[in-house]
């Protein structure tokens, strides 16, 4: 005679707990979602300017530690996103003067006042599109203007707390750069513009980087892997966004090599070397980087010093030094040297390869870039 109202008491005990249950797990992922709010907020402040750059090496490790410890807290809520969602490259960018840039890292007001920006005589501009050996170049010049003297490792020194990314919001500002050097006192800037946008001065200098546009792509696609993380875009949606004139930040690899192909031809103040040269013969590259910022006779002894430092061996063993983008919560890791390798461009699957050369031909058709001399498998894409 007790068996139906125990049953009905025992029902709403047991809803009762799956209740109390469901309202301690919102409560929990509510707490989480503010959790994550604070320290994305929290990173994007003590990362801009020379907030993380600044700091000596044993607190931008502090840094990442306590990251890395607010990640494995945050792991559920973050694991439990990802799993509906994927970062829309085309929803992460801005857009400026027709081109493209990444959001948080640059934004309209920082494209705008790169673009005004007037060089000075002792400027020396490092422009590449991205992920094609920025910051080995604006080593080699650090080092080339020092006569392979540089300090970095001795004195512990970030190259981003003196060397300036004229367009982004997280490294020195140009206006406070330290002058490098003392027979050509030189601001060593970075830049992805594209020659549209990049300021121009005859007495400034410039050295634009090219790289194989397949190797270009791979890297692209571990950069935003490795910063995305768990919402990491899948290779297509990579691959579409690399040939998009609309959506490829700084504009796609074909319009970035011939506007800056092209100055080059035009101005003798304006260097273009490729990363797959800096690969074989990187001693060439010193000399001809030395010949443009005036830097006179360069003796063997400097020049293997250069070399040395430059070379990717050592700049993977500092890379802590070398990093080009400050860490944030969501990344997966933080390596500055996947490879290095000068046929990156062989990792990237056969149909993606060749749709990206066949592509990269079409566009370049009619162009003076030499496409034959520095990259022959783009110039007989067309032929298949």
């Amino acid at each position: 005679m007790f068996a139906a109202p125990l049953f009905a008491i025992s029902l709403w005990t047991v809803a009762k707990a799956i209740a109390v249950l469901v309202c301690a797990l919102v409560a929990f992922l509510v707490l989480q979602m503010i959790h994550l709010y604070a320290v994305l907020a929290w990173g994007d402040v003590r990362t801009r300017g020379t907030n993380y750059y600044g700091l000596s090496p044993a607190d931008r490790q502090r840094f990442k530690t306590l990251l890395y410890y607010h990640r494995l807290i945050l792991s559920p809520v973050i694991a439990l996103l990802s799993r509906g969602a994927r970062f829309d490259i085309t929803k992460i960018g801005f857009t400026y003067r027709g081109v493209a840039g990444p959001l948080g890292t640059c934004s309209p007001e920082s494209f705008q006042k790169a673009a005004e920006r007037q060089p000075r005589a002792g400027d020396v501009f490092v422009a590449t599109q991205m992920k094609c050996g920025t910051t080995w170049m604006q080593h080699v010049v650090y080092q080339v203007l020092t006569r392979g003297a540089g300090d970095l490792v001795e004195s512990e020194t970030a190259l981003y707390s003196f060397s300036p990314w004229i367009e982004s919001l997280r490294s020195i500002s140009i206006d406070n750069a330290p002058l490098v050097g003392a027979e050509r006192p030189s601001r060593i800037i970075k830049t992805h513009m594209p020659v549209e946008l990049c300021p121009y001065a005859a007495e400034a200098k410039y050295i634009y980087v090219v790289r194989h546009p397949v190797s270009c792509f791979a890297s692209c696609a571990d950069f935003l892997a490795t910063n995305a993380g768990a919402f990491a875009a899948d290779l297509e949606t990579i691959e579409t966004w690399f040939r998009s004139e609309t959506y490829m930040w700084w504009g796609t690899w074909p319009a970035h090599v011939q506007g800056w192909w092209k100055r080059s031809q035009e101005h003798s103040n304006v260097l273009f070397v490729s990363f797959e040269e800096m690969k074989t013969d990187l001693p060439a590259t010193i000399r001809r980087v030395a010949d443009l910022l005036e830097i006179r006779d360069l003796n063997e002894e400097e020049i293997g010093k250069i070399a040395h430092k430059c070379g990717f061996g050592y700049m993977r063993d500092h890379e802590d030094l070398f990093e080009m983008n400050p860490p944030h919560v969501l990344q997966s890791r933080s390596a500055l040297f996947v490879s290095g390798k000068v046929d990156r461009h062989k990792d990237v699957p056969e149909d993606v390869r060749q749709r990206i050369l066949t592509w990269c031909n079409s566009e370049m058709s009619g162009s003076d870039f030499p496409l034959g001399k520095y990259y022959p498998a783009v110039a007989a894409a067309g032929s298949k």
